[in-house]
């Protein structure tokens, strides 16, 4: 190896490079001992065979294969690999194989019109960008591109010719210095890609591909310096799978490349689908390699299977053959599931393969508008373009003409004969170009231009207040290197809102930047801790500083405030005009039968329950959180107290009627006041109690929802609240059973039917609030409460009062002693 290097060396300094230097590798020194020079060394020993055996044999000189490329002259060179021909043929020499002599030469084969148009993409966005004053003014990028034949050996070559400048190329040395290099847009395949992406990642040259989707090139590790202008494959594939699983297609075919683009892709398919249930029945793959591509045995595989729905992860030169022997063996009936390589092809979209393709669904990558493009199509003549880029060769495809000769050009009337002048019109075709109007890969690598000539712009912007580079430093326009847009540190600086944390095992110099915790900000570069904000304040969004809480309360402006409000004001009525009507009714059978006081007491005492919810409502004052559990607690007890108090009086009243009943000294209203007084004095000492020990108060909510701060009220004792309301529930619980068990008595006069309904809704509620009480924050929490408030009042308001308004208002014939004592007669008999 020592020795290859050495005479390596000796070959580099026998080069006619004038202005040769040694690269240096993105850490900004020479790597002549380097690692990698073992590599360059292999590279030369490899691609430039002619150089390497004058040592050996000087009368030897082995031809290599020159790619077909063209350049333009500029302050700065943008690099291009284009696949402009789409398939290669070895062709023997004529002379015999004596090993003397190279025994096969490469001839790129199949002009595609589609790709050509993609180089013509990069021209015009160079020449779009040379135009304008506000895009690197003074500065003109020049170009190199090349037909890369989807072919390895040549895009490799290509690269390396780009490199070195000079069509000998050579491993390490650029024979241009004062042209920099800014970068290379190419190529479409992703194999070819990654192949370029390790060259040029030893020396930090950055690499655009407009149409490689390989999930592997997203791997900054191994390709630093590749990026792109179209979506990995990885997006595709999860979308593919999604719109399988979406149809329920779950019994499909797998086609693709036998390359690192079929591969990854089909790949991730399987495994999605696989993930989902659904099942692949069978995966054949197209050998690139070979004339046919397997053609035959795919398209039998595909016939013969049951599978309906075939996936295909294919470029369309690499499709083309198999296509054509699915038209052969008329495999139709099938759905065709496209990747963008191939979805919107126009040598596929003609009438040949529409049997085959009928029905056929794929993605495509997105397309953008590039003004002036079309007119630079249409312009285009052989004239125009002095540097050829491949016009003569399009020129004969397009009007299937030919050319005399390279060097003359034939007058008009040849071109009628099946000449070529370079008069011809474009305007005159329609169809030419299938992508003027959704260009799709052309707009790609129109934006892979526009992204390398911004990047420049703003380096020829720099000045030494933002400068790009280490210390705010800036270069030269004309005198970069590929290596100067990254700082040499184990990891890069934390923005505001991160922190550093340190990586276990690993110096203090490389670390994890990680988001500040909730409540916390940074608001420099770098911060090794995060500042908490103060108990008012919140982060930002980005987390860089701490910004005012709004505060917030349960008020009459927000709108579910003002709508509990309204009900409450309203319902609060129905009580006091249902008491009307039984004070203007009072002498009816009806309303004496149900203890008028009681009833009067009950309708009073529910009034003021829906009105306590107010309490509940607006700013929560210190003197409101005091007031509005002791009124909720007091009032519904006086509720409750009423009701039971009418179950008792109605159990009582009909076993006093029995002989010799003890219960006739306890038939009068002072049992009912009795236990009204009992049952609302109990409560009330439970509040006075609670206002004297722990008195609720009004407080800043800090905790329950961020960025906010709730003002609400703190009960002060959760303790007496929930007891207060096990005392309700008691209460209720007592009144439902004495009630339900008095159900069957005569109902003439009985409302222990319309007690238990009314109690056992009243339970509910209050039963289903307390989980939801407790599983809510905030103002969220006294809107519950409110709603089981307004709901166990209403409850008792139906259940109770509606069936006698009803019959008092509506049906006064049975409010009357004579109906009511002849159907309990009636049912006696």
């Amino acid at each position: 190896m020592e020795k290859l290097c050495r005479q390596t060396s000796e070959i580099c300094s026998s080069r006619s490079c004038t202005e040769a230097c040694p690269a240096k590798s993105s850490k900004g020194y020479s790597t002549s001992l380097h690692h990698r020079e073992i590599l360059y060394c292999l590279l030369m020993w490899m691609t430039i065979p002619a150089v390497a055996d004058r040592r050996i044999a000087p009368g030897c000189h082995l031809h290599s294969f020159h790619p077909t490329g063209y350049s333009r002259p500029g302050d700065i060179l943008i690099g291009g690999i284009f696949p402009v021909h789409v398939d290669k043929v070895y062709l023997p020499d004529s002379s015999a194989t004596t090993f003397h002599s190279t025994p096969l030469r490469l001839t790129c084969q199949k002009f595609s019109v589609q790709n050509f148009q993609w180089l013509q993409a990069m021209v015009f966005a160079i020449e779009q960008i040379n135009e304008t004053p506000d895009i690197l003014p003074n500065i003109t990028l020049g170009f190199q591109i090349y037909d890369s034949c989807t072919m390895l050996q040549l895009v490799l070559q290509e690269t390396l010719q780009i490199l070195t400048g000079k069509e000998e190329f050579l491993p390490n040395y650029r024979c241009q210095q004062h042209l920099p290099l800014a970068g290379i847009v190419g190529d479409a395949g992703s194999s070819n890609s990654i192949l370029v992406a390790r060259v040029l990642g030893l020396y930090g040259y950055p690499q655009i591909s407009y149409f490689s989707t390989s999930p592997l090139l997203s791997d900054r590790s191994q390709f630093p310096s590749f990026f792109r202008t179209i979506p990995s494959d990885d997006f595709q594939s999860r979308g593919l799978a999604q719109l399988l699983l979406h149809f329920g297609w779950t019994w499909v075919g797998l086609l693709a490349t036998d390359n690192d683009y079929g591969k990854l892709g089909v790949q991730i398919i399987r495994q999605e689908l696989l993930k989902a249930g659904a099942c692949v029945a069978f995966s054949e793959s197209i050998i690139t390699n070979r004339l046919d591509k397997n053609a035959f045995h795919i398209a039998k595989v595909t016939k013969a299977s049951s599978a309906m729905v075939i996936i295909v992860f294919s470029s369309e030169a690499s499709l083309v053959p198999v296509m054509d022997e699915m038209v052969r063996q008329n495999v139709i009936g099938k759905t065709w599931i496209a990747s963008e390589s191939w979805s919107t092809s126009a040598l596929l979209s003609t009438a040949r393969y529409q049997k085959v393709l009928i029905g056929l669904i794929g993605f495509a990558t997105y397309s953008g508008e590039m003004l002036g493009f079309e007119e630079h199509l249409t312009s285009m003549r052989p004239s125009k373009f002095s540097e050829g880029l491949f016009i003569k060769e399009f020129w004969e495809i397009i009007f299937n003409c030919s050319w005399l000769d390279n060097n003359t050009l034939p007058s008009l009337s040849e071109s009628r004969n099946g000449r070529c002048t370079g008069d011809e019109k474009l305007t005159m075709l329609d169809g030419i170009f299938n992508e003027l109007s959704n260009p799709r890969v052309t707009y790609n690598v129109y934006s892979a231009v526009y992204a390398i000539a911004l990047a420049l712009h703003d380096l020829n912007t720099c000045t030494s207040i933002n400068g790009s580079f280490v210390c705010a430093t800036c270069v030269e326009i004309r005198d970069f290197q590929p290596w100067q847009i990254p700082v040499s540190v184990c990891s890069p600086n934390c923005q505001p809102g991160f922190r550093k944390v340190a990586i276990p095992g690993e110096q203090l110099c490389c670390f994890h930047c990680i988001s500040c915790p909730p409540g916390e900000v940074t608001n420099k570069t770098g911060s090794p801790e995060c500042l908490r904000c103060p108990w008012d304040h919140w982060p930002n969004k980005g987390k860089e500083r701490c910004t005012q809480k709004t505060i917030e309360f349960f008020s009459y402006e927000d709108p579910l405030g003002a709508t509990l409000a309204t009900a409450s004001i309203s319902s609060s009525t129905i009580p006091l005009a249902i008491l009307g009507v039984f004070i203007h009714y009072r002498n009816t059978p009806i309303v004496r039968a149900n203890n008028c006081s009681l009833s009067y007491l009950l309708l009073v005492s529910l009034t003021l329950c829906f009105l306590c919810s107010l309490a509940f409502i607006g700013y929560p004052s210190s003197e409101k959180c005091l007031l509005r559990q002791v009124a909720f607690g007091i009032t519904f007890s006086l509720c409750v107290s009423c009701v039971l108090a009418k179950t008792i009086v109605v159990v009582i009243a009909f076993s006093a009627t029995k002989p010799n009943s003890d219960l006739r000294a306890w038939a009068g209203p002072k049992l009912s006041y009795l236990v009204v007084c009992i049952g609302t004095l109990i409560p009330t000492l439970m509040c006075v109690s609670w206002l004297i020990l722990a008195p609720p108060k009004s407080e800043y909510n800090t905790q329950s929802q961020p960025g906010k701060i709730i003002l609400e009220c703190n009960e002060g004792s959760p303790i007496a609240f929930w007891c207060m309301l096990g005392y309700l529930g008691l209460l209720a619980a007592i009144s439902f059973i004495v009630a339900f068990l008095a159900r069957k008595l005569p109902d003439n006069f009985n409302e222990a039917k319309f007690i238990t309904f009314s109690m056992l809704a009243f339970l509910s509620v209050w039963l289903s609030f307390v989980p939801a009480y407790l599983s809510t924050r905030g103002k969220y929490m006294v809107a519950m409460e409110i709603f089981a408030i307004s709901s166990s009042s209403w409850s008792m308001i139906s259940c109770i009062f509606f069936t006698k308004c009803y019959k008092i208002l509506l049906r006064p014939e049975t409010n009357t002693k004579h109906h009511m004592l002849g159907r309990e007669k009636a049912q006696r008999i």
